[in-house]
């Protein structure tokens, strides 16, 4: 065979090998295109990995509630920066000690796996990989080899979706830990009590020995077996050198919990507005834990007192942000109504609404607190309202009107604005009031005694707007929503600047329940402008206050909305408002805190007080003013029973007719019913014995 029959040999060859590489590359191509078919057409199910459970943890990250995941699993997200490092560590060590350098499949360790097995007639170790063993929990299946080949194709496919990060993260968030316990987080939280930031040693050892068996060894049924893996863990752990003999010993003495720990769970109805709408599995509210807590043992206490049936809804909102930070729709949710939230039902807000209708009475223009308003018997059409006390003073100044919470001048600065439209401008507020259609526009005056429905949070969205220069604004409930500067929602002008201030004032120097120091005399107490409210036949007592930094609303009734008789909002809900604020002020800070330090002892500080008191001067009678002349007979075929006897000053104030005490009223309002024509010596005693006296002629009565 010549040169030219060996070329031309070797030139067939060469034909025919690129003719086989070509279509050797076909198909490789094909297999390659087939299988990113399938891998596009068959995803692995990752998204179930986001199906969990969701967490609310207030301001500052503390835990308030957790929720299940549907079909009530205990399963939330876990995070590799949340979790114990030294625990991440161990259990890749025990577990999948090349995780970071295989792609799903660790093939040195499947083959020792196989021939580990062989060798004892049974399977030893499956050689599964975090991978391979995430697969099996997002598509669990029976044990067998051909779902172990599935498993090692998802583990691929995981892989290459998924950073390992992620694929640890997602490992920790599904697997078992016994019953409804899923992911370490969950774990965490009910064996030890607590999150899996920081973990013990045989906290470490049992949570990595859970998922291995979940029933065989759950702490809380099957010690023995909860105690046997933990003690395997702690001994692999130290001879991977992670324990020392002497911690290995320590870890398998430790002892087990007996039984679950609850999860987190305050704020009951608050956290479920927050949740509610969310899609994170984290949120945070507005709340703050501690306060949370305390408000709830304290008002659990009180109502403990109130009856069966009673309910306490509250709620503590930043003055300036409308942040909320503390929220109680109901005090216990074994009473009648305990797992509505309380503070989203519509009820009869009482007098609570006054002051906004003179604020927008000095809008006008129409009165100012030093405008004199009759409070003498009145029909406005059909509708004749009522005192309180069914007694009637004459004329009184609006500021005294809005401090005894007068009904008729109410009714009658109502009447000037008109009912429509102050019901119109509370909506625009956000503050909706409930009011039944009626046949006579003239029966919508009964807005101003409460004849609408208000939420406590439309009431705090008020009062906020009256602490805040006049503007209304939603409440806020995320600190997302906080620290967010894009909003939908524009400041609403409720009233002017100056008319808040003017309200607040008057509010301001409303007397305070008895036994009640004023805030202005003490470091520690915020100052309160408050106003109370009672509804038609005692159904609701409502308190509302504006401190330094808060807004702070308190409903007390019953769910049902059932007549509670004699208990008025500043019986049942003062108290309540006073307490509240104290802790608020105690958990929050006050603008108080700012202050310098004056360096003084505390006893210093107490005289200093006292001496501001004492040169505020001695009290100040405004009503009866001095030699005024008081009708005390029938007035339109009734007769006025008492007059209520007003005064400008500090601490508790001590009334005398003629040298004898006075009477107070149920809501504690000092009273005086002439029983003869002729003058009285009407005098007034502060704290301190400092008094203020006024000559007064009462006509209109026979003379003795």
């Amino acid at each position: 065979m010549g040169w030219a029959d060996i070329f031309a040999k070797v030139g067939q060859v060469a034909r025919r090998l690129a003719v086989r590489a070509r279509r050797g590359a076909v198909y490789a191509l094909a297999f390659a295109g087939i299988v990113f078919a399938l891998d596009w057409m068959f995803p692995p199910p990752i998204e179930r990995g986001a199906v969990t459970g969701q967490w609310v943890s207030d301001r500052d990250g503390r835990p308030l509630r957790a929720f299940p995941a549907p079909e009530g699993r205990w399963r939330f997200t876990a995070e590799l920066s949340e979790t114990d490092p030294l625990f991440i560590e161990a259990l890749l060590r025990i577990e999948d000690k090349r995780f970071h350098r295989h792609w799903g499949v660790d093939w040195t360790a499947m083959v020792r796996a196989a021939a580990t097995s062989a060798r004892a007639g049974r399977v030893v170790s499956g050689g599964s990989t975090i991978t391979m063993q995430t697969a099996r929990l997002l598509e669990p299946r029976r044990r067998t080899i051909g779902s172990k080949l599935i498993e090692m194709v998802r583990a691929h496919q995981i892989e290459a979706r998924l950073s390992k990060q992620e694929i640890l993260e997602l490992y920790l968030t599904l697997a078992p830990y016994g019953g409804n316990l899923e992911g370490v987080r969950a774990a965490s939280w009910a064996y030890f009590g607590h999150g899996p930031q920081r973990l013990t040693d045989d906290e470490i050892a049992l949570l990595i020995a859970l998922p291995q068996s979940p029933e065989r060894r759950r702490p809380d049924r099957q010690s023995e077996g909860a105690a046997a893996g933990r003690a395997s863990v702690a001994a692999k752990l130290e001879e991977f050198g992670l324990l020392s003999s002497a911690r290995a010993r320590e870890v398998e003495a430790a002892p087990l919990p007996g039984t679950r720990f609850g999860f987190p769970n305050l704020a009951w109805h608050a956290s479920a507005t927050v949740r509610r709408g969310a899609s994170a599995s984290d949120m945070r509210a507005t709340l703050d834990a501690p306060l949370q807590a305390e408000l709830e043992t304290l008002l659990a206490s009180r109502v403990a007192g109130m009856g069966n049936h009673v309910q306490v809804a509250a709620l503590i909102v930043d003055r300036t942000s409308r942040c909320v930070r503390a929220a109680i729709g109901s005090v216990d949710r074994r009473r009648p109504g305990g797992w509505m939230d309380l503070t989203q039902q519509p009820r009869s807000p009482g007098s609570t609404l006054k002051p906004f209708i003179y604020a927008m009475a000095f809008d006008d223009g129409i009165a100012a607190p030093g405008t004199l308003i009759s409070d003498l018997p009145r029909r406005f059409a059909s509708y004749q309202p009522e005192n309180f006390d069914r007694s009637f003073r004459g004329d009184v100044t609006v500021a005294q009107a809005l401090q005894h919470s007068l009904n008729v001048p109410a009714v009658l600065a109502l009447s000037e604005i008109g009912p429509n439209r102050f019901a119109a401008t509370l909506s625009l507020a956000g503050a909706h009031p409930m009011v039944r259609a009626q046949a006579e526009t003239s029966s919508g005056l009964a807005l101003a005694l409460g004849g609408a429905g208000l939420t406590v949070r439309d009431v705090a969205r008020l009062y906020g707007a009256l602490g805040d220069d006049g503007l209304a604004k939603p409440l806020c409930w995320t600190v997302e929503d906080e620290r967010s500067e894009d909003t939908t929602w524009t400041p609403q002008r409720l009233m002017s600047s100056e008319n808040a201030a003017s309200v607040l004032s008057i509010l301001a120097d409303t007397p305070a329940p008895s036994g009640r120091v004023p805030g202005r005399l003490t470091r520690e107490a915020p100052t309160l402008a408050f106003k109370t409210g009672t509804s038609y036949g005692f159904r609701d007592a409502w308190a509302a206050g504006v401190s330094e930094d808060h807004v702070v609303v308190v409903w007390v009734g019953r769910a049902d909305g059932a007549p509670r008789p004699g208990v008025t909002g500043r019986a049942a809900a003062l108290p309540l408002l006073f307490e509240i604020a104290d802790r608020a002020a105690q958990h929050l800070g006050s603008l108080k805190d700012t202050a310098e330090p004056s360096g003084e002892e505390p006893y210093v500080r107490a005289e200093a007080a006292l001496r501001r008191f004492s040169d505020a001067g001695a009290p100040q009678i405004l009503f009866p003013p001095e030699d005024a002349e008081l009708w005390a007979g029938p007035v339109n075929g009734r007769k006025a029973r008492a007059f209520v006897m007003t005064a400008r000053g500090d601490g508790q104030l001590a009334w005398y007719i003629d040298g004898q005490p006075a009477e107070t009223d149920a809501g504690g309002l000092p009273i005086w019913m002439p029983d003869r024509a002729g003058y009285y010596e009407v005098a007034v005693f502060d704290d301190l014995g400092r008094s203020s006296a006024v000559g007064v002629r009462v006509i209109g009565l026979p003379a003795r």
